[in-house]
């Protein structure tokens, strides 16, 4: 996967983590945001891990990789390499495809993920090759040792890369006995065929047929390379391992060619012609020039046969993850969703039981639990009426089938009666006599004929036990204030008397206050105003041991309360 996808991934699954946080957890908005951030701050720690690990140790130089567009097989070729190379590259393109020299068996994995990191998109075009020649190798042992590094890294390069990255062998020896390279290939499905430059590929018998006494005795050596091969180089990737998983060939391909550099006198295939063939006493069987620098040529005819890889494209991993992504944010989002319907429909169904629950005389508890169901009532009328919002959606509502029970809830209420309203108080009644129609002017001695005037004003003004009959006198502010406040007491006191000896009330029953002209009801600037301030003016006030004889204690009567308010 190419940096550019490995971003993008990246910020599609900040984007997905953004719209669950967001919009669908079943936590408040502080913890959303919170849970928010924590998720892009991992996504950015795997992409930078994933980013690390994905580009490889450069241990080639590929600037001469064919362009990414190239859909030819990529072949890497690894074990018994040639002395020399066609180029200074590791890279070698043909017609057919392209070769890339791998020196070091160790590095097989590390090169394969060097190509795929600046090729992302080869990797169903990539394939591996072992050559390995038995007249290099004086050990068996050994050899036996570098094909297993060699399977157990081919294992890893498919596990980690996803791809199967088909395996081809390559047995190679030289002979005197031909002067071109000869080929035998066994491939999958399509059996044994003998491939030459200068004629066209035929079947082994064809061959022999064809070739006669020289073509059988190439076909004897051949046998015996294949016979080598099949037992201590293609046996050492199908034996069952339980470390490391059986890598089948897709081909296997021998040749022969009149020369080998670098091959020993003694090695293992000397060692197996004289065990078990004569061929070491045929003339020929050895290749001539030994020393020479001379390489032999790839099988470059293999590579349009060789099986398109399994697995991912780059392009279709990142679609895969993409998919990923966005499924596991739907599941998260429908998990959420279904939660907070769930928590919807347990909140509104306990507010309902517990309004049932409560007695309709229980007034104060009642009408609480039917303010919260009148709350309910209008979320789910706002729910219903502008749509629902994305954290109760995405089919999992389930408050329209609430509607009619909290509405039918809330219809059931009957308001508490309504409690009795206090008779308001009445005002005192306050007697207000005109002082000028009680006294001569300047005077406090009542004229003749007030008492009649007197009799009439204080009907409703009764003593009684608790109640102190208060007369206050007032002027207006004409003349010397002392004088006024002296007229006014004197005033009040005549009208005590009067009321006193007249209704045989006892002393205590009266209190006498004289305020002169500090209590104006009107104006004193105009005659009118001046009249209405000179007044005497009889009130009851209510007063413990008012208006009580001596020694006698009457229990209070019922209607003093009405008494006080009304003024009597």
């Amino acid at each position: 996967m190419s940096p550019a996808q490995q971003r993008g991934i990246a910020l599609w699954a900040a984007l997905l983590s953004a719209v669950v946080c967001l919009g669908f957890l079943p936590v408040s908005r502080l913890v959303s945001v919170l849970v928010m951030l924590a998720m892009i701050g991992l996504i950015i720690a795997f992409w930078y891990i994933g980013s690390r690990r994905a580009e490889p140790d450069v241990t080639l130089h590929l600037d001469d990789l064919p362009e990414a567009t190239y859909r030819q097989p990529v072949v890497l070729v690894c074990g018994d390499l040639p002395l020399t190379w066609p180029q200074s590259s590791p890279v070698l393109t043909v017609t057919q495809g392209c070769w890339i020299r791998v020196e070091d068996h160790q590095d097989l994995e590390q090169v394969a993920r060097q190509v795929l990191w600046l090729r992302p998109d080869w990797g169903r075009q990539l394939s591996v090759m072992v050559s390995v020649c038995p007249q290099k190798h004086a050990d068996s042992e050994r050899l036996t040792s570098r094909l297993l590094a060699l399977r157990w890294q081919i294992s890893q390069l498919r596990k980690k890369t996803g791809h199967s990255v088909p395996l081809v062998l390559n047995g190679q020896v030289g002979s005197a006995m031909t002067n071109d390279m000869l080929w035998q290939a066994a491939i999958a499905g399509e059996g044994m065929r003998v491939w030459r430059e200068s004629s066209a590929p035929s079947s082994i018998a064809a061959w022999v047929t064809t070739g006669g006494s020289p073509a059988m005795q190439q076909q004897v050596l051949m046998n015996s390379l294949m016979g080598w091969f099949h037992k201590h180089v293609k046996a050492v990737f199908m034996d069952e391992n339980p470390d490391v998983p059986v890598i089948a060939p897709v081909a296997v391909l021998w040749g022969m060619g009149p020369i080998l550099a670098g091959s020993l006198a003694t090695s293992v295939w000397t060692a197996w012609l004289s065990r078990h063939t004569a061929m070491q006493r045929v003339t020929g069987w050895q290749p001539v020039g030994t020393d020479s620098t001379i390489i032999s040529p790839f099988p470059d005819f293999i590579l349009p046969l060789l099986p398109e890889g399994s697995g991912l494209t780059s392009q279709a991993r990142t679609w895969r993850c993409v998919l990923s992504l966005f499924t596991l944010a739907a599941i998260a989002a429908l998990l959420s969703s279904g939660w907070n319907n769930r928590q919807l429909v347990h909140r509104v169904s306990f507010d309902i039981a517990r309004y049932d629950s409560i007695s309709m005389d229980n007034y104060d508890q009642k009408a609480s639990a039917v303010a919260i169901l009148r709350a309910d009532a209008v979320l789910l009328d706002d729910l219903a009426r502008n749509g629902v919002p994305a954290r109760l959606g995405l089919g999992l509502y389930q408050g329209e089938r609430l509607r009619m029970p909290v509405l039918e809830a809330i219809r059931s209420y009957v308001p508490p009666p309504p409690k009795p309203q206090p008779k308001p108080k009445p005002v005192p009644k306050i007697v207000r006599l005109d002082s000028m129609s009680l006294f001569d002017s300047g005077k406090f001695v009542l004229k003749a004929g007030s008492t009649k005037m007197l009799v009439n004003s204080l009907v409703g003004i009764k003593a009684k036990p608790g109640w102190l009959i208060v007369v206050s006198g007032h002027t207006d502010n004409t003349g010397n204030p002392q004088l006024n406040q002296m007229l006014s007491l004197k005033r009040a006191e005549a009208v005590r008397n009067w009321m006193r000896d007249t209704g045989d009330v006892p002393e205590s029953c009266f209190a006498v206050q004289g305020y002169g002209e500090s209590r104006p009801v009107a104006t004193n600037d105009t005659p009118e105003g001046r009249a209405l301030n000179r007044r005497v003016e009889i009130s009851l006030v209510p007063q413990a041991n008012a208006c009580q004889l001596p020694g006698k204690h009457p229990a209070p009567s019922q209607d003093d309360g009405a008494s006080q308010l009304n003024g009597e």
